[in-house]
């Protein structure tokens, strides 16, 4: 039997690598899910290919920045059967590569304010509708992690840190509800940096080289992951980080 069968999951930021990569392997376990994104042309193409492939996809234009547009679908997808799992994957906007004390104000601030905003609005529409069923699973990405020394990283350290401290509030408040919260974090994952990215070559060595297995995590690696944890399988699993680092991040 599949992992999520039966089960509705929104992913937001759908069309983006992590995002493809964790819808492929939700639908790949049964799961419907539902594609939220910014580009119509991206989301159908990417639901083209999990309905080809026999699964089960539905995309749609979903500001995952605007309350209104968050609660209108999630709305919208509680009444074709309910949400049972909730994945924000967009991207925060972040600056990276220039020291702090090179930064502008705005580019500093810019994925906290993102990352808090957006996954405060993608995760209360969806436990709203999951308190009446009483079962559900938010899932968090990044996670805290120490300073990264041989690079600058920007605002992105404090909006992961950010978010965990919103994940332990859920998980208290949620948990009595039958909804878990749990953050996936990564040491890094090579294939998401863009073609044109400064020293990527450089930065996916260092990345593989922190590792204990000699490798770095995949987005393939990473979507098999998240579709465990979303899955009842995972029941006992809340208030928690899950691993997906090949032994970067140690425990």
């Amino acid at each position: 039997m599949t992992l999520l069968a039966g089960k509705n999951a929104i992913i937001y930021g759908a069309a983006g690598r992590i995002g493809t990569a964790v819808a492929t392997a939700f639908a790949g376990e049964g799961a419907r899910v539902f594609l939220a994104g910014r580009t119509r042309a991206r989301l159908d193409a990417l639901a083209g290919g999990i309905r080809t492939a026999g699964g089960r996809a539905e995309p749609a234009v979903v500001d995952a920045l605007d309350e209104r547009a968050v609660d209108e679908h999630a709305a919208a997808v509680a009444a074709e059967g309910g949400i049972d799992v909730s994945v924000n994957l967009i991207g925060h906007g972040d600056v990276q590569g220039k020291p702090l004390v090179e930064m502008a104000l705005a580019d500093y601030e810019r994925p906290v304010v993102t990352a808090v905003r957006t996954q405060f609005l993608t995760a209360r529409a969806a436990a709203r509708h999951m308190i009446a069923r009483r079962s559900g699973a938010i899932l968090f990405f990044g996670g805290a992690a120490d300073p990264v020394r041989e690079f600058a990283v920007g605002g992105l350290q404090v909006a992961f840190h950010a978010l965990e401290a919103m994940r332990r509030q859920l998980a208290a408040e949620l948990g009595p509800h039958g909804i878990r919260t749990v953050t996936l974090r990564t040491g890094g994952i090579p294939e998401t940096l863009p073609v044109d990215f400064p020293g990527k070559s450089e930065l996916a060595e260092n990345i593989a080289g922190k590792t204990m297995l000699g490798r770095a995590a995949t987005l393939a690696d990473v979507g098999a992951v998240a579709a465990f944890v979303a899955s009842d399988r995972a029941a006992s699993m809340t208030a928690a980080t899950v691993n997906v680092s090949c032994g970067a991040l140690v425990d």
